[in-house]
C-alpha cells in the first residue's frame, strides 16, 4: 500500500507541475511565433538563364585589354563666385560706428530712377502714354473708352463729339452715340487709321477733307445717321457702308469711287438716291442699291456698250430690290455679270 501511495502522490506533484509549466511554455511559444514573423522573408534563389554556347566562344583578349583604372580626379579649390560674396556682412555696432556720409556725395552716386510715364495733357492733340489723351471733360480717352491694341472702343458711352484718340489707333469704334458731327480736326494726323465705324449715331455733317487725310483708311461705316453729303474719301477704301441715310439725288459727288481700285463692298442702302453712282471700280464685288428710288439702268452702266466679249466677274451681289425699276426691260446691261442682279422683273 505504501508503493502505491507514493506512485498517486507522485502522479499528482508531476500534474501540477505540467499545469504550472503551461503557462511558460504558451508565453515561450509566442516569443518564437515573433521571432520568426520579424525575420526577413527568404526568396527561392532565381535559376541562372541559360546563355548561348556561342558565348563560350569569346575571344579572351577583347577583356583582357579592357582595364578598370579610373581616371584621377583632380581636388581643388573652387574660386568663390563673385556674385556670391561670401564676407559676412558688417555687426550692429559696426554699423553703428561708420561715420555718416555727405549727403551730396550720396544722392551723386545714387542710380537715377527710371522716369514715371505721364498722362499727356488734355488738348495736347498727341498720343497718351498710359491712358490716351484727355477729352474735353478732363477725362483720359482710355478710361473713358476701352483701348486695346490699336483698337478703340466707344461704343454707347454717350459721346457727343469724337474724343482724342491715340496716334497709334488702328481700329476706332464709337457705335450708339449722339455724335452729331465730325470735325476736320477729329482725325488729324490719324496715318494709322484703318476703320472707322460710327454706326448708329445723329451725326448730319461731316466736314471737307476730314476723311480724305488719312492714308491707311480702308473702312468707314456711318449706317443708321442723317448724313446728307457723303465727303471725300481716300483712294484705299476697300469697304463703305452709308446706308440708312439722307444722302438723296445730290448727296453723292461725280465719279467718288473712280480711283478706288480696291474697294469691294458699296452699301448705300435706304438712301433715297435716284441713281448708280457710276463709274464703279473693277475690284467691286457687293453692291447694294435696295430701298432707293433708282428708275433706270444704262447698257455701260455694269458692262462696256463696245464690246460684247467684256466679262465682270467680281461684281457677283447687286441687290437693287424695293426700286422703282423694272430690270427685264433693259437686259442687255446685265449681259457681262456673272448673276442678274437682284429686283422686280415684271
Amino acid at each position: 500500500m505504501s508503493e502505491l501511495k507514493c506512485r498517486t502522490i507522485w502522479e499528482s506533484r508531476r500534474q501540477r507541475w505540467m499545469i504550472m509549466m503551461m503557462p511558460c511554455r504558451l508565453v515561450l511559444g509566442l516569443l518564437v511565433l515573433n521571432v520568426v514573423l520579424a525575420s526577413p522573408p527568404r526568396y527561392s534563389r532565381q535559376v541562372e538563364p541559360d546563355y548561348d554556347e556561342d558565348l563560350d566562344k569569346v575571344d579572351v583578349e577583347y577583356y583582357d585589354e579592357l582595364t578598370t583604372d579610373e581616371p584621377e580626379i583632380e581636388i581643388s579649390t573652387l574660386s568663390p563666385d563673385e556674385d556670391n560674396d561670401p564676407t559676412p556682412g558688417a555687426s550692429l555696432e559696426e554699423e553703428e560706428e561708420e561715420p555718416e556720409e555727405d549727403p551730396e556725395k550720396e544722392s551723386g552716386d545714387k542710380e537715377e530712377l527710371p522716369i514715371m510715364p505721364s498722362l499727356i495733357p488734355s488738348g495736347s492733340g498727341v498720343s497718351g502714354v498710359l491712358m490716351g489723351p484727355d477729352t474735353s471733360g478732363g477725362m483720359p480717352t482710355c478710361v473713358l473708352c476701352t483701348c486695346l491694341g490699336g483698337s478703340v472702343y466707344c461704343d454707347d458711352v454717350n459721346l457727343d463729339n469724337v474724343p482724342p484718340l491715340p496716334k497709334d489707333t488702328t481700329h476706332f469704334y464709337a457705335r450708339y452715340n449722339r455724335i452729331t458731327k465730325i470735325n476736320k480736326s477729329d482725325f488729324a494726323n490719324m496715318n494709322k487709321l484703318k476703320r472707322i465705324d460710327l454706326t448708329s449715331n445723329a451725326i448730319s455733317k461731316i466736314e471737307d477733307g476730314a476723311l480724305f487725310g488719312l492714308p491707311a483708311l480702308e473702312e468707314l461705316v456711318i449706317r443708321e445717321n442723317s448724313v446728307a453729303q457723303l465727303p471725300a474719301l481716300p483712294a484705299t477704301m476697300t469697304l463703305v457702308d452709308a446706308s440708312h441715310n439722307h444722302l438723296g439725288r445730290t448727296g453723292i459727288q461725280n465719279e467718288a469711287f473712280k480711283d478706288m481700285t480696291g474697294l469691294l463692298y458699296l452699301y448705300l442702302t435706304d438712301n433715297g438716291i435716284d441713281h448708280i453712282p457710276v463709274p464703279l471700280p473693277e475690284s467691286l464685288r457687293s453692291l447694294h442699291l435696295q430701298n432707293n428710288n433708282i428708275q433706270m439702268i444704262h447698257e455701260d452702266t455694269f458692262c462696256k456698250q463696245n464690246d460684247l466679249n467684256y466679262i465682270r466677274m467680281a461684281l457677283e451681289d447687286i441687290r437693287l430690290d424695293s426700286n422703282p425699276i423694272n430690270l427685264s426691260r433693259t437686259p442687255q446691261a446685265y449681259v457681262c455679270l456673272p448673276r442678274i442682279p437682284v429686283g422686280a422683273l415684271i
